[in-house]
């Protein structure tokens, strides 16, 4: 029974391994998509910035070709000033010149507001740029290591799979069907150590003489308290 006790034993530890490799890979995946969705935000920021920045280049082209057909206007505007040939149209004409000067003015300060506005606009550009690499940078090492953590996951769970159908073949059937009952009614943990009296399945105490017979007997025993399998275990060993 001894045997059978230390094949139950061994097959708790490999069940917590198990259930806590598949608790692991349910979180990687998420952190993944987290990443995923924080570097596309990033992406998308740095996007925005530079269409920003060509539409505020391409009004600025505008307003520039505007200028430039204002000044055309106002040159053949004065040219037309020398034809005329009473004092009335020379009024008028005059007039006419001042609306002119006066748009074309407006439109040289907003392009001269725009180039500041260019260049702020292009400064955040490249800022960002510069940060976006990094993020980029971050972004790949950490999503490469995770992809390979949950590769090493895999790995681990597959040999302790192995290893679990390995052992079940050794105990005996009613034992194990008994272990897996009192795992599925206590989280996961059929098998608890007992050390000074202590089960640390339920952390309650065990009586004395049921101490003393765990340490001396072959017979398998269960804590009075949760019901799970318990065995005596020094405290230089870890427990179970």
């Amino acid at each position: 029974m001894k045997e059978q006790l230390s094949y139950l034993i061994e097959l708790q530890k490999l069940d917590l391994i198990v259930g806590k490799i598949i608790f692991k890979k349910s979180e990687l995946p998420d952190k993944i998509a987290q990443m995923d969705e924080e570097f596309a935000t990033s992406a998308k920021s740095v996007e925005e910035s530079k269409k920003k920045f060509e539409e505020l280049n391409k009004l600025q082209g505008e307003k520039e070709d505007k200028l430039r057909k204002g000044i055309d206007i106002l040159k053949k505007t004065k040219d037309r000033l020398l034809e005329v040939k009473t004092n009335k149209e020379y009024q008028a004409m005059l007039k006419e010149i001042e609306i002119i000067e006066n748009k074309n003015s407006e439109i040289e300060d907003e392009i001269i507001s725009g180039l500041d506005q260019i260049d702020n606009m292009k400064a955040e550009v490249k800022v960002k740029e510069k940060d976006f690499e990094t993020h980029r940078s971050q972004y790949e090492k950490e999503k490469e290591k995770i992809e390979k953590e949950i590769s090493q996951l895999d790995h681990d769970l597959h040999d302790a799979e192995k290893k679990i159908d390995s052992l079940r073949k050794k105990i005996h059937d009613e034992l194990l069907k008994r272990y897996e009952t009192i795992k599925g009614r206590r989280n996961g943990v059929a098998v608890s150590s007992v050390w000074k009296e202590v089960c640390s399945g339920c952390h309650m105490n065990i009586p004395p003489q049921m101490y003393n017979e765990l340490q001396t007997s072959s017979d398998l025993l269960t804590c009075p308290n949760c019901n799970r399998i318990i065995y005596w275990q020094s405290q230089g060993e870890n427990n179970g």
